[in-house]
């Protein structure tokens, strides 16, 4: 078979990969070990319309690792892969795109914990673990963050005082940057624009949800800050919240500052406001049986999400697009609805037949003729992985 690219997306207690062919550019086989840490740590592999889970070795990313080999062994595939690409989150201002990895990329790695203490770490854990077992492959780290370093000053600057931002490196990063560029470079083709003359506002919506200002293809803004907290209502995030709320839970409830980050990181958002779920499907179902917090949660959700869009139309300068991507943004025609008829004094228009339509892989527009558009794109960052590794390890054609 064609050279294959082998992409890793290492958590903290999960290992995700796939192996992308590099000239069909197709998935040949995904997989997911999960439960790093405990006893029943396993590994799911798909691949050829099949499906197969087993129970690690040991559990760590090692013998997640070991099981992978083995696997792309058993089934022929091992001498295919030419390269690894890694998902990492965080790279702060040093990494503004993609980098091959020697130990001085590395060690810049390494610096960013502080920035992504819950992240970074398992990353390098997996790179570590990669370069051991293909010493002779060439590895490629591919960041979230990069794609929005090219934000001006005044949208990434907090207005605190700049000894934090020189000395501790405070101001917004954001994330999704990998799956911002993909979908980013499709609306452009669906649009029949230039990626370079294409201005966006991108919604990456998932249990995990951000959004981004894109002018004339470059990132202008974005809703998430230092870390993934920020920003819009997510599936157990708050989103954006009043600082002050550290020093108002920390007297009324006695809560410490661990605790209170804990809350809001994930027992927040969807799932704080409906008591019910984070997941967005189930919120829907209830909502259609009259469940009081799941209406609360999905509305509270797209508006925030709409007052989002209408504020990064000011960093995109104009709108050739609304795009909407990720699990949620891609399958739940309700919520895409929800948020473009709360949008019509900027022009949208929704089609509700088309907007139907496009869920479970289905792409395309859904708004009126004599609408701005708002498209739905499926993202596919492993894609993106695989395309800059092979292109920064030479096997690019």
């Amino acid at each position: 078979m064609n050279s294959s690219i082998l992409v890793i997306n290492c958590g903290s207690s999960s290992l995700k990969f796939a192996l992308i062919d590099s000239a069909s550019h197709e998935a040949v086989m995904t997989g997911l070990a999960e439960k790093l840490g405990l006893a029943d740590a396993c590994i799911t592999f798909k691949h050829d319309g099949g499906k197969q889970t087993a129970l690690l070795s040991a559990p760590d990313h090692a013998a997640a690792m070991h099981a992978i080999i083995e696997k792309l062994q058993q089934v022929s595939l091992l001498d295919s892969v030419k390269a690894i690409g890694h998902r990492v989150v965080h790279g702060g201002e040093h990494f503004k795109q993609s980098a091959l990895l020697d130990e001085t990329a590395i060690d810049e790695i390494e610096r960013c914990i502080k920035l992504a203490p819950l992240h970074n770490p398992a990353h390098i854990l997996g790179i570590r673990t990669a370069i051991k077992e293909f010493p002779s492959l060439p590895q490629v780290a591919v960041f979230d963050t990069s794609f929005h370093q090219t934000m001006p000053e005044k949208a990434y600057l907090y207005a605190v005082p700049m000894k934090l931002y020189r000395e501790n490196s405070l101001r917004r990063y954001g994330m999704h940057g990998t799956s911002y560029r993909f979908v980013a470079e499709e609306a452009a083709k669906m649009l029949g624009k230039p990626a370079d003359e294409t201005s966006l506002v991108i919604a990456h919506l998932g249990n995990g949800a951000s959004i981004s200002a894109i002018r004339n293809g470059k990132c202008a803004d974005t809703s998430m800050g230092l870390t993934p907290l920020e920003g819009l209502v997510m599936g157990t995030r708050s989103g954006d919240i009043d600082p002050s709320v550290f020093g108002y839970l920390a007297t009324e409830r006695g809560m410490d500052i661990t605790s209170i980050t804990n809350m809001l990181n994930k027992e927040s958002g969807l799932l704080g406001l409906s008591e019910l779920s984070n997941d967005c499907r189930e919120l829907e179902e209830a909502a259609a049986k009259g469940h009081e917090g799941a209406k609360r949660a999905l509305e509270v959700f797209a508006y925030r999400l709409a007052k989002y869009v209408a504020s990064m139309s000011v960093g995109a300068g104009r709108l050739d697009a609304v795009v909407f991507t990720g699990g949620i943004g891609e399958n739940s025609s309700f919520l895409r609805a929800e948020v473009i008829n709360q949008l019509g004094f900027l022009g949208l228009k929704l089609d509700a037949a088309a907007n139907e339509a496009c869920i479970r892989g289905k792409a395309g527009r859904i708004t009126a003729a004599d609408s701005v558009p708002a498209l739905v794109i499926n993202t596919n960052e492993e894609l993106m992985i695989a395309m800059d590794t092979a292109e920064l390890a030479g096997l690019a054609k």
